[in-house]
């Protein structure tokens, strides 16, 4: 009898044990990015951007810690201004009007790029890092315009005029071969798409440049993360502002494919598909 009620004792105590975990389990499971620890973060994003990078581009991206770290301070930057009452500023206003616009073209942008047969993972997310979904009709410094922030002289090379840079749909078809033209270019790289993506951003010739000088044996299974690695010795440009571009990208696409981890109260942009 003592044995028996010995064991009854333990087998309660196992069973409240196991309920406080899975208890716990359930509670940790369902708290926003927002409310992670820092460890639950980066594991968050270390799985979401490999999970981007499989229904991008079908394959394995094997990213190194340094670069999961680049991918994670994008994605805080962009958490961070969910609900920051900032207003409708591009930049730096709060992200739900930026994701909000963002359903709107989706169902475009996904019929453009697939038409092309570019991924529409790609086609939904540069224009968010590009444009946060505005279609810009006053150039930047350096006379980029529209939802894709084309300068004119591409839009050239793809047949299109000004004007029509300003027309969300020939832009994005614009886009869309022009990134169809990088993953040809970069079509031996294990990460042709992120290259195809830091081309869009630095132009071809550059990155073909910074290929050959920086990416060897030891550092092929990444060549993203190599040239990131590299910053330092490459340009102010790539230092400045393409060195942040793809996981900028990434970042965008995470939080755009898990909204309410984030505290959106939306469906995943790439659900967004016109019928």
């Amino acid at each position: 009898m003592k044995f028996q009620r010995t064991f009854l004792v333990l087998s309660l105590a196992l069973i409240a044990s196991t309920a406080t975990i899975t208890g716990a389990q359930t509670m940790s499971s369902s708290k926003t990015y927002q409310q992670m620890d820092a460890a639950g973060r980066s594991a968050y994003v270390a799985g979401e951007a490999r999970n981007i990078a499989r229904r991008m581009s079908g394959s394995e991206y094997k990213f190194t810690p340094a670069f999961e770290a680049e991918i994670q301070k994008s994605v805080d930057f962009y958490a961070g201004r969910i609900g920051n009452n900032g207003g409708d500023a591009v930049g730096n206003g709060d992200a739900r009007f930026v994701f909000e616009r963002g359903q709107i073209v989706a169902p475009t942008l996904i019929r453009v790029f697939k038409a092309r047969n570019v991924s529409p993972m790609i086609g939904l997310y540069i224009p968010l890092i590009e444009s946060e979904y505005m279609n810009i009709e006053t150039p930047n410094t350096v006379g980029a315009i529209g939802m894709f922030q084309f300068l004119p002289q591409t839009g050239q090379r793809f047949g299109l005029t000004a004007r029509e840079l300003l027309d969300v749909e020939k832009s994005a078809d614009a886009a869309a071969r022009y990134i169809n033209g990088n993953l040809k270019l970069f079509k031996d790289d294990a990460m042709k798409e992120a290259l195809a993506l830091l081309a869009y951003n630095r132009g071809e010739g550059k990155t073909l440049k910074d290929l050959q000088t920086f990416v060897n044996n030891q550092n092929r299974e990444c060549s993203i993360c190599a040239l990131t690695a590299a910053r330092e010795q490459l340009d102010a440009t790539f230092q400045s502002e393409n060195a942040h571009y793809v996981p900028r990208f990434f970042a965008a696409a995470i939080i755009g494919e898990n909204p309410n981890a984030f505290g959106l109260d939306m469906q995943p942009l790439s659900s967004y598909e016109s019928k």
